[in-house]
């Protein structure tokens, strides 16, 4: 396979359905009316009601949405070979991921901004409600402990975009000043902030930040607890803003690179098409393709996390419905095609990316020394792996360092950028790495700010104290325990369990939005079947998958296993409210409505 076709293929397939099957569900699902006030304007307040620039809102959701997962999980499924990774994120965006993604930030429009788990309550029961609130709070949990995880591992390896991620966020600060109270000219606000975010990295360059994992994780709690308790045209808006500058010319860059390395003949892929069907990838045991692949690709193909991310902030900032199909359709879209990136990249220059690490990873051991070489594990155990599938290393201790889960792709992308348009290895893996970290942040600190908003919601539902409802209370109580499973964990178990419970939480909401449209929006045709059908085949997976996780690799960590068996028992309540409430008939719904 070369490269070339398959960016071309992607880019076919995301423009080709983002105006068919995407407008179709703007026109016959959502029924969207650009004369329909939205909640940004009928309920402002200045600090979560605020209406955005649909590039501005575009930017600030795809960056939250995006994270680190449309990365580390397509690099670490490179174990089961590059086509069963690829058509997941392919099949995962158009049938789940971006029909997900845009009735959440949508159905939540229609209910003054309130959260998909709200929602769920309004359409099944009070016991909906809280049953999804407490799983969605511990699932946010997980999304702070591996997000921290994944970031403070960055910054160790690659000093330089610790420097420029600080940066970013100082310069994010100014343009929010300049834009919401100096007022300034919306397009000179931009030009000014992408000059600073290009120095930003020039200085992460020349005068990188050196400090230890464990100071990153003090550094990430105390922004987090801060940034999720701001208003969000301070630094949420301005910073997603330029993030999206960020991505927009990074994913530009790379679709590019990748289309111009094969056609110049260097983009073939290198790396196999196919491996086994139980690849060493879940905590490091025999993992089946189906149902684990959800535990590994958590966004990229499909992610829960995106309907509170829509239903959570976006769909407060959302200035006219049908800005509504750019923001959360095109958003997802947007984020498969960086996953089809970074499977390209991979695919075309992984083995070089460990040759000159002093691995030598052969073809036929890639399935079983990819998975351990990319994981972040002691160098003497990595070296005993080695070992025992006869694998030289040269400087075990260097060499695994020089690896990692975003290294593999941030070089990979690198050699990409150098053979395509002679850009410097070192500066195209400083910006790759930078990229990672830059939207792991904002995904970071928006976790924590929908973990604040669950919090509240479910004290109030208890009527419990004034004082707990407190949104710097409310912050620092996932904060401190996010950071300290981070702290604690072992990725291998953290990140799995992390992306089961995003994903189950994925097929929840698309159940919820599945009684949205076939109860409250009623189309022609059988338009709600396209939501309940994935929606159901995804949580028939995912549960299969996490009980898998729970029988296998659980026991690594205690904690990440009581969490996922609270998941599991909350997730089985939800789909028995979900199965009565599609019983009743519309006309009930029509009535409570009206």
């Amino acid at each position: 396979m070369n490269s070339a076709v398959v960016i071309f293929l992607a880019g076919l397939i995301y423009v080709t359905l983002y105006h068919t099957y995407g407008k179709a569900l703007q026109n016959k699902v959502v029924k969207a009316d650009p004369n329909r006030p939205t909640p940004a304007h009928r309920l402002y307040d200045g600090v979560d009601y605020v209406p955005a620039h649909p590039l501005v809102l575009y930017g600030h959701h795809f960056a939250s949405i995006a994270g680190a997962g449309p990365i580390v999980g397509p690099a670490v499924a490179m174990a089961w070979g590059w086509l069963p990774g690829l058509l997941w994120v392919w099949f995962g965006n158009v049938f789940i991921g971006a029909v997900h993604d845009y009735l959440a930030l949508m159905s939540s429009v229609r209910y003054d901004g309130k959260s998909i788990q709200w929602i769920a309550g309004k359409l099944m029961s009070k016991r909906t409600s809280m049953a999804f609130e407490l799983y969605v709070w511990f699932a946010l949990l997980l999304v702070v402990a591996a997000f921290a995880n994944v970031i403070a591992g960055i910054f160790v390896n690659t000093p330089g975009a610790a420097t420029a991620s600080i940066l970013f966020l100082l310069i994010a600060v100014l343009l929010g000043w300049l834009l919401y109270k100096v007022q300034i000219d919306f397009k000179i606000g931009t030009i000014i902030g992408i000059i600073l975010l290009a120095l930003s990295i020039y200085v992460g360059f020349k005068f990188p930040i050196v400090a230890s994992k464990q100071a990153w994780y003090v550094f990430l709690g105390a922004y987090i607890i801060v940034a999720s308790s701001l208003p969000v045209w301070i630094l949420l808006q301005p910073r997603d803003y330029l993030n999206a500058y960020i991505l927009w010319f990074g994913l530009a860059l790379g679709g590019i690179a990748f289309l111009v390395v094969g056609l110049k003949g260097l983009g073939t892929f290198t790396a196999p098409a196919y491996t086994t069907w139980s690849a060493h990838v879940v905590g490091g045991k025999p993992s089946p393709f189906w149902p684990t692949i959800p535990l590994v690709i958590a966004c990229g193909a499909l992610s829960g996390f995106h309907s509170l991310v829509g239903s959570g902030t976006s769909s407060k900032q959302l200035d006219n419905e049908l800005h509504g199909l750019l923001v959360g359709y095109g958003g997802m879209f947007t984020e498969g095609f960086l996953s089809t990136i970074v499977i390209s990249s991979i695919a075309v220059y992984g083995f070089k990316v460990f040759h000159d690490a002093n691995i030598g990873i052969t073809l036929e051991n890639w399935a079983k020394a990819y998975a351990p070489l990319v994981s972040p594990t002691s160098p003497d155990k990595v070296k005993a792996i080695m070992e025992a599938l006869g694998i030289s290393a040269l400087d075990p201790t260097k060499s695994i360092g020089a690896i990692g889960k975003v290294g593999i792709f941030a070089k990979s992308y690198a050699y990409g950028l150098h053979d395509a348009f002679g850009v410097d290895v070192k500066l195209g893996t400083l910006f790759a790495s930078l990229w990672v970290s830059a939207f792991a942040l904002t995904s970071l600190d928006t976790a924590a700010r929908l973990g604040r908003f669950a919090w509240q919601e479910v004290i109030e539902m208890v009527k419990g104290p004034e004082i707990l409802k407190n949104k710097w209370v409310a912050s620092f109580v996932l904060v401190f325990l996010g950071i300290y499973l981070a702290w604690i964990g072992k990725w291998l178990v953290i990140w799995p369990a992390f992306s089961g419970m995003n994903q189950m939480l994925a097929s929840i909401a698309m159940m919820t939005a599945s009684l949205w449209v076939a109860k409250i929006q009623r189309p022609a045709g059988a338009w709600k079947w396209a939501v309940l059908i994935p929606a159901l085949f995804l949580w028939v997976t995912v549960t299969a998958a996490l009980i898998w996780f729970l029988i296998y690799v659980g026991k690594a960590n205690i904690w990440v296993s009581i969490i996922t068996i609270v998941g599991l028992a909350l997730n089985f309540l939800l789909v028995i409210d979900w199965y009565h409430a599609w019983k009743k008939p519309a006309e009930e719904y029509q009535a409570a409505a009206a």
